[in-house]
């Protein structure tokens, strides 16, 4: 006998020292690591960032442009490679030439090294819309992004205390259903202990024990489960035990939930359209003139031989002034562009109609389960305590060889249904409170 006490004090250390060495877990220090682990919001933000690198790639369309060109060229004699070019000047010419420079010149060659160099620039002044719409356009694709970004973050947060209280749940069915097979143990002790057993009564209560014995096997392997998907999602340690520290409440209080007027997917479509519209008119500015301010700088040297090239005064140019780019034929393709755009705006729009029917049906179903599971929860917690009563009767009339043990078998399953549907209505109305927010946070 001391033995016995003496094992199954071991046993209770052993337990009491494993939960001392458990993770303590909220379910607010759950919610932060799943977000911050969450590949889905990481990608989000990056997509914020590339829209953002989009609206530079348009801005720097509207300041200058400067370009620069280096040119050598060496002009080839095809009718003697070896020699340049060379022009023998008439007599009658030359004699003219020699009168005016004192000179004799009778040939003249032509330089074969030519070295050219220019600057130029470009600054867009009247572009008719195609820059102001196109930055307009991208502008909303960045509340597109962050808009995506927040609705991402509220879908993981959902996602992160539906897992914990998914885990938190399995921890309460496991005892639900040691407490349930502890019960049976019990009552086959008190049949057992009376004497002769009724071996009917006997058969159904092993019946039963092998029964809820299953059950726990399988709550088990459920809560285990459930730890490790909670634990992978947050980047614990698959092998680390977790304590979950929050409780379901006892009691629920008034959502105070009004009127849904937007939500991120709302923003989303709406953004779209607004930059579908931009784009379509950005689209169609394209074949509209552009007015831009030039100028331009250029030198050039040459001569016979490239060593001499640089040994004299040589060209140099430079204008300044106005251009008009005109667009004369593109073969329609800037407005087949902007009908695609006016396209997608239409049907942008006719996914917000639907959004907003179907996502403030959503939103009044959370509401309405919210309330009726709440409102339903004090029937049902009478009726789980009065189900323990009839246990408790039963079990005692079992004990002293009123009852047989199908009568407390039965009694025994409605007080575990019980505490099952008690268990999953609190469950149910913390997610429906969670989906309100959801969608109207």
């Amino acid at each position: 006998m001391h033995s016995i006490k003496f094992a199954a004090f071991v046993i209770c250390a052993a337990i009491m020292s494993t939960n001392a060495f458990a993770m303590d877990l909220s379910l607010n220090d759950a919610v932060e690591k799943i977000l911050s682990e969450s590949q889905d919001l990481k990608k989000a933000a990056a997509n914020v960032k590339k829209a953002e690198a989009s609206l530079d790639v348009a801005n720097s369309n509207r300041w200058f442009n400067i370009s620069g060109n280096v040119t050598y060229m060496n002009l080839i004699n095809v009718e003697n490679p070896t020699k340049s070019y060379g022009v023998d000047l008439p007599p009658e010419l030359g004699g003219i030439i020699a009168e005016a420079l004192g000179a004799q010149i009778n040939h003249i060659e032509i330089p074969d090294n030519m070295f050219m160099a220019g600057v130029s620039i470009t600054q867009p002044i009247y572009t008719f819309g195609k820059i102001g719409n196109a930055v307009k356009g991208v502008k909303s694709a960045i509340k597109v992004a962050e808009s995506s970004q927040e609705m991402t973050r509220r879908e993981v947060k959902y996602s992160a205390v539906d897992l914990y209280w998914t885990a938190k749940m399995t921890d309460e069915i496991v005892k639900i259903s040691q407490q349930d097979l502890d019960a049976a143990r019990a009552a086959r002790r008190s049949l057992t202990s009376a004497g002769r057993a009724n071996r009917s009564n006997l058969v159904k209560i092993e019946s039963d024990i092998a029964t809820k014995e299953i059950n726990l096997s399988n709550a088990q392997f459920n809560r285990d489960t459930a730890h490790r998907m909670l634990k992978i999602m947050a980047g614990i340690d698959v092998n680390e035990q977790l304590n979950l520290t929050d409780d379901f409440p006892t009691t629920f209080s008034d959502l105070n939930a009004g009127e849904l007027k937007s939500t991120p997917q709302w923003d989303i479509l709406n953004q779209q359209i607004e930059m579908y519209e931009r784009n379509a008119r950005s689209q169609r500015a394209g074949a509209y003139p552009t007015l831009a301010a030039t100028a331009s700088y250029n030198y050039i040297a040459m001569d016979t031989e490239f060593k001499n090239m640089f040994n004299r005064d040589n060209m140099q140019s430079a204008y300044w002034g106005l251009a008009l780019q005109v667009p004369i034929f593109s073969g329609g393709v800037n407005m087949a562009n902007a009908t695609v755009e006016v396209m997608n705006a239409e049907s942008a729009r006719q996914d917000l109609d639907k959004a907003k029917k179907m996502t403030t049906e959503e939103y009044t179903r959370a509401i309405d389960q919210y309330n009726h599971l709440r409102g339903n929860l004090a029937t049902l917690e009478n009726a789980r305590d009065l189900a323990a009563k009839a246990y408790e009767f039963s079990s005692g009339r079992f004990a002293s060889g009123q009852t047989s043990a199908i009568e407390l078998s039965e009694v025994s399953a409605g007080l575990y249904q019980l505490d099952m549907a008690l268990l999953n209505a609190k469950y149910n109305i913390l997610m429906a409170a969670e989906s309100v927010k959801k969608l109207g946070e």
